[in-house]
């Protein structure tokens, strides 16, 4: 599966109320540590089970980024039934965002 490109207008639909939890990376073009994140994200969206995996560009989606009451970036958070169940905050190595997961409730196969 790729990863979900996620804004204003889609927020709701695919991530508020997807029957699937949904691991969002919030961030920016502009954020090294953004960038840095993006192949873990990758690499976890094409092996996502159970699980889906979102990209929201705060400066294209302020609506989102204010909902969602984010302050810096990158914050990671996964969605399970409508709200944030677990939330990372800055630069995330693959054993981050597998723990993510895992607080979530969620199972990744490696």
């Amino acid at each position: 599966m790729i990863m979900l490109e996620i804004n204003d207008h889609t927020f709701d639909d695919q991530v508020l109320k997807s029957k699937v939890p949904v691991l969002v990376d919030f961030g920016a073009e502009w954020c090294g540590p953004c960038k840095a994140s993006k192949p873990h994200l990758e690499a976890l969206s094409h092996q996502a089970v159970g699980f889906r995996v979102g990209y929201v560009d705060i400066d294209r989606s302020p609506v989102t980024a204010s909902r969602c009451a984010i302050r810096s970036v990158p914050t990671f958070a996964v969605f399970v039934g409508g709200r944030a169940v677990a939330k990372h905050v800055g630069l995330a190595s693959m054993k981050d965002l597998l723990e993510l997961l895992r607080q979530a409730g969620e199972s990744v196969s490696s």
